[in-house]
């Protein structure tokens, strides 16, 4: 064997022991991997992480995706405008540009932010995180001008989720336009003082919001919906010689910009509230005031406020608010309530919160020119806006739970255990648990889910009960179980008695079945439930023959029920005509105001079906006839210029004119008439109370010079009040040419302002002669509206022709019926 190529034995032998060796060390190696394993299992190595699926994309709805939250917003507003153009200022803007900062709560981790913007320029858009004040890089940002209003930021970064804050800073641009919408422009004239001492009239601006219901997004970027609540700051710069007024109290200071002076007025952070609520005026209008716990301000144009004009808002606020804090037992919350009358709110007034506005027919009152309905209505209105709870069904509910410390106490609970909060109608259901044995989640569930309220249907000669839903078109009602509390009695005994009643379909009540022959029943006393009642032909007989021979058996409040139940169950084709007319007829010994409210609205719906009829002619001559006890029973008051002192008289001594001179009675034409021309003459002997309804009697039976005697007299009122009632009065002119005039004069806000523009136009077309002049003016409006517009015009066209279709039919089917009643009665 070869040197090269051989080993030692002694190598050989090594090799093999150091091989086995190695063996040997495997196999150890290999039990014990295996008993660590079977001890200490191992866990996989973690998979590549892909990164989230983030939305994109507009949202599936119209309403905002639930990815951020707004905590807080910043506001600067600066509006251009001048309050008045003189020698020194003519370059007049309506122009507004401003910025805002939202602080947002990030729920989810998100690249896209959604907010809501109309009719503003974005010119500017940064998303920063709030702790670090890091800026985030932007992927771009657009408005979608469709029906959303969406302004969609897109971001490159992430925005983190778990509740982390960032802040969105925009830019904007906007004007001011006078569409009474948003932030916006109203113009109105001020008698001031001429070069020879002579007062003349000078045009005035100032700038207002309407932020309801979804308007604040035309005044700056921000998430405008009910539920999204925030605090707000918001800071004005604005003109001198003008005030800024918001939610908050607010501290002006002045300020050198770009060499013109402004004022710079800045709002203490608001409450929790919706964007909605918020609101702002920038005018150079003055006011009154009235300080207390809480600092009361009425403000108005000058020449209102200087004749004492909101004098009586400012004491009835302080009295109402008084009551409010007494009877809840709740402080309110802010430091001041402004109220101001603005010459133009498409609205009768708004409940913004510490700055509530109305229209100046609503908050501003000549005391020597105000009739007691108008001190009524400026009391109501801001009982109204101060508490704002729309009460029907809540005083079912009292009337349910019976007691009324209890349902109170409940009520106070709520309101101050969820102040600044969102709410949903359980919580009230709770507070009210606590102080009552009674299920009133229960009884509400079906009133607060269902849509609409019930007809409740007795059959007295079998007991038998019925409740669906009341439409007018009876082929949609359905059956559905509300719970309802009904009050009843029957004429043998009168003792309220109570029944729950939740059903969708028939079931039996003994004691609600009529056994002897002359007894009767009446159910929903005093009118406590939300809800229609229906009888069996039978017993509205003998409702009818109670009412005919001593109406006083019946409760006042339940003669108006019936008579208005059983005209909307004729309408909606559930019970004949002629027994809703025949409880009319026992009218002309009536002399309280509900029953003859009721029946005179219901009969103003019969004329308006038969106003071009011969139905027409028997319908004037019934109602001519039905109205003369009454008209006589107040015609000494009115010849004397006087008024009953029951407040419920007063109205029914206008009801009285009103029916008595447009159904022909002479006497009352002669004495609207005689008035008339005294204040032609220069006496206005007519009661406030009364003037609405005798300048109207008299306009209709007058002639041309009459209403433009009329007209020049609105043109120069000052009185809110009195403009509206010489602005009723002139629609009720029987001249067609002088009505189209007049239709004509309602597009032009110089004649007729843009927020008596709709009802004035209601008016003409309450007048027989004005329906066809106000029918085609509308037609021509609808046309002059651009797209959106039109489609919102169409399904309201839509809906109108859908109501006028099922009047035809109703009419076709109860004309003879009706014609036979009234020529039966004349």
């Amino acid at each position: 064997m070869g040197k090269g190529t051989g080993i030692s034995k002694a190598v050989a032998i090594g090799i093999g022991v150091l091989t086995v060796s190695s063996l040997c060390c495997l196999v150890l190696m290999a039990v014990m991997y295996k008993i660590q394993i079977d001890k200490y299992p191992p866990v996989n190595p973690p998979l590549p992480s892909k990164p989230p699926v983030l939305p994109t994309g507009l949202p599936p709805s119209l309403r905002l995706p639930d990815n951020v939250i707004p905590e807080s917003y910043k506001v600067f507003l600066q509006p251009y405008f001048y309050p008045a153009i003189t020698n020194n200022y003519t370059n007049q803007s309506f122009a507004f540009t401003g910025n805002s900062t939202v602080r947002i709560k990030c729920m989810t981790d998100s690249k896209t932010v959604f907010l809501h913007v109309l009719d503003l320029n974005v010119t500017t858009v940064e998303v920063r995180k709030s702790d670090s004040n890091v800026k985030l890089s932007l992927g771009g940002y657009r408005i979608h001008r469709n029906e959303s209003n969406f302004l969609e930021i897109q971001l490159k970064d992430v925005m983190s989720g778990n509740e982390t804050y960032y802040d969105i800073f925009t830019e904007f641009e906007g004007e001011l336009q006078n569409d009474l919408t948003g932030f916006y422009m109203s113009q109105y004239t001020e008698k001031v003082k001429g070069d020879e001492d002579e007062d003349v009239d000078q045009e005035r601006f100032l700038a207002t919001s309407l932020m309801k219901p979804t308007d604040a997004r035309k005044v700056f970027p921000c998430f405008d919906e009910p539920a999204l609540k925030a605090e707000f700051e918001i800071t004005v710069i604005h003109r001198p010689d003008t005030t800024a007024l918001s939610n908050q109290k607010g501290a002006p200071d002045t300020t050198e910009i770009d060499g013109e002076e402004w004022v710079v007025t800045t709002f203490p952070k608001t409450p929790i509230m919706s964007t909605y609520l918020l609101a702002l005026t920038v005018s150079d209008f003055t006011f009154v005031s009235k300080s207390s716990a809480i600092r009361i301000n009425i403000y108005g144009r000058s020449e209102a406020i200087n004749a004492g004009h909101a004098d009586y808002a400012l004491e009835i606020t302080e009295k109402i608010l008084n009551h409010y804090q007494k009877l809840f037992e709740l402080k309110y919350s802010l430091e001041k309530i402004d109220q101001i009358a603005l010459p133009d709110i498409s609205v009768g007034a708004m409940e913004n919160w510490g700055l509530i506005s109305y229209q100046e027919s609503g908050l501003l009152i000549d005391k020597n020119m105000a009739s007691t309905f108008d001190q009524e209505r400026v009391a109501t209105l801001i009982a109204h806006e101060l508490a704002h709870q729309g009460a029907a069904v809540l005083r079912m509910l009292a009337t349910f739970i019976g007691d009324e410390e209890a349902f109170m106490k409940g009520i106070k609970t709520y309101l101050s255990k969820f102040q600044f909060q969102n709410v949903v109608y359980k919580d009230l259901w709770e507070c009210l648990k606590q102080e009552t044995s009674k299920d009133v989640e229960a009884f509400m569930s079906t009133w607060i889910k269902e849509v609409g309220y019930p007809v409740v249907t007795i059959i007295t000669q079998t007991g038998e009960l019925t409740q669906e839903q009341f439409l007018l078109k009876q082929s949609w009602g359905h059956g559905i179980a509300w719970q309802v509390d009904i009050r009843y009695f029957v004429s043998s005994d009168f003792v309220v008695k109570q029944d729950l009643l939740k059903v969708n379909g028939p079931v039996r009540r003994p004691h609600f079945q009529i056994e002897k022959k002359d007894e009767w029943l009446l159910a929903n006393v005093d009118c406590a439930g939300f809800f229609r009642v229906n009888y069996d032909e039978e017993n509205w007989n003998k409702l009818h023959m109670q009412l005919e021979r001593n109406h006083e058996v019946i409760p006042l409040i339940n003669r108006g029920q019936l008579i208005d139940d059983a005209f909307n169950l004729a309408r909606a084709s559930r019970l004949n005509v002629t027994i809703a007319l025949s409880l009319t007829k026992y009218l002309i010994n009536e002399t309280e105001y509900i029953p003859w409210e009721s029946a005179l609205k219901n009969l103003d719906h019969l004329i308006l079906m038969f106003d071009r009829s011969e139905v027409y002619g028997p319908i004037t001559k019934y109602l001519r006839k039905q109205i003369t006890p009454l008209y006589k029973h107040f015609e000494e008051y009115t010849k004397n210029g006087t008024i009953p002192e029951k407040h419920t008289d007063q109205y029914n001594q206008v009801n009285a004119i009103s029916v008595a001179c447009s159904h022909g009675l002479s006497s009352c034409i002669t004495m609207a008439s005689g008035l008339f021309r005294d204040y032609r003459n220069g006496t206005n002997k007519i009661h406030p109370n009364l003037r609405k309804e005798i300048y109207c009697s008299a306009i209709a039976a007058g002639d041309e010079d009459d209403w433009e005697f009329a007209w020049n007299e609105y043109q120069r009122a000052t009185a809110p009040a009195e403009k509206d009632k010489l602005r009723y009065a002139l629609s009720c002119t029987k001249e067609i040419w002088l009505l189209n005039r007049y239709l004509q004069y309602t597009l032009d806000p110089s004649k007729i302002r843009k927020t008596d523009m709709v009802s004035t136009i209601n008016y003409i077309a309450k007048n027989v002669a004005g329906q066809p002049l106000a029918w085609d003016l509308l037609r021509q409006l609808q046309k002059e509206q651009d797209e959106n517009d039109q489609d919102i015009a169409a399904q309201a066209l839509e809906q109108v022709i859908e109501r006028t279709e099922a009047n035809i039919e109703w009419v076709k089917e109860n004309k003879q019926l009706v014609k036979d009643w009234f020529i039966g009665e004349m």
